[in-house]
């Protein structure tokens, strides 16, 4: 399958450019600084690119099968739209090359999913620390949900840098009111990836959690 990346610099970006590649797919990894991207492959392209261009956004879709989506930046603590107005671009050109299937990385603690990464989160980090970043998830999901797209939201816990075990929990009840849930980034790009042939969870948004 010819697959777009994303984010393809982030962490879970990498791993799913690295997954994607193990796993038979053409891969094109959308990027800013194409430097960044240290994997070489016969089967991987790079492209430059800012997801605020539809150009480069629309010269990246062409052709592909699927895109994944692990957008993200570090501009927590203050108003931005980067993520909502990123997707939106996205979609827009998805729809005009006929391209069908997005699984798009959010988080737990976004839209209905609101408390499920503990209480933690929920009173301290979300509404102190990220409060304008989530509020941009929450807005990016609704681009989603809105699309007409054959999508898929996925909701991690806690990210963490550790190994892939391809055991988690997955669903619409994932995650804790009370603890912080985890996952690493590895084992979100795994169940993404596995979101491209199965539709099980088409038009849902889905926690991931050990």
């Amino acid at each position: 399958m010819k697959i777009l990346i994303v984010g393809a610099t982030g962490g879970t970006g990498r791993e799913l450019v690295k997954q994607a590649l193990d796993r038979g797919h053409i891969v094109t990894a959308f990027a800013r600084n194409p430097a960044d991207i240290a994997i070489q492959h016969e089967r991987l392209s790079v492209v430059q690119g800012n997801v605020l261009d539809p150009g480069s956004v629309e010269t990246a879709v062409k052709g592909q099968d699927a895109v994944l989506s692990a957008l993200g930046h570090k501009r927590w603590m203050i108003p931005s739209s980067i993520l909502s107005q990123g997707t939106r671009v996205l979609v827009d050109a998805m729809k005009r090359q006929g391209v069908r299937r997005l699984i798009c990385e959010t988080s737990l603690g976004v839209g209905d999913s609101r408390g499920r990464l503990g209480l933690y989160y929920t009173l301290f980090v979300i509404p102190v620390i990220v409060f304008f970043y989530f509020r941009d998830k929450k807005k990016q999901e609704d681009v989603i949900r809105q699309s007409g797209l054959d999508w898929v939201i996925v909701r991690p816990g806690r990210l963490t840098n550790g190994r892939k075990r391809e055991e988690y929990r997955h669903g619409s009840k994932v995650g804790n009111y009370i603890w912080t849930v985890s996952i690493s980034r590895a084992d979100v790009a795994d169940f993404m990836l596995s979101q491209l042939e199965n539709d099980r969870y088409v038009h849902q948004a889905v926690g991931v959690a050990y």
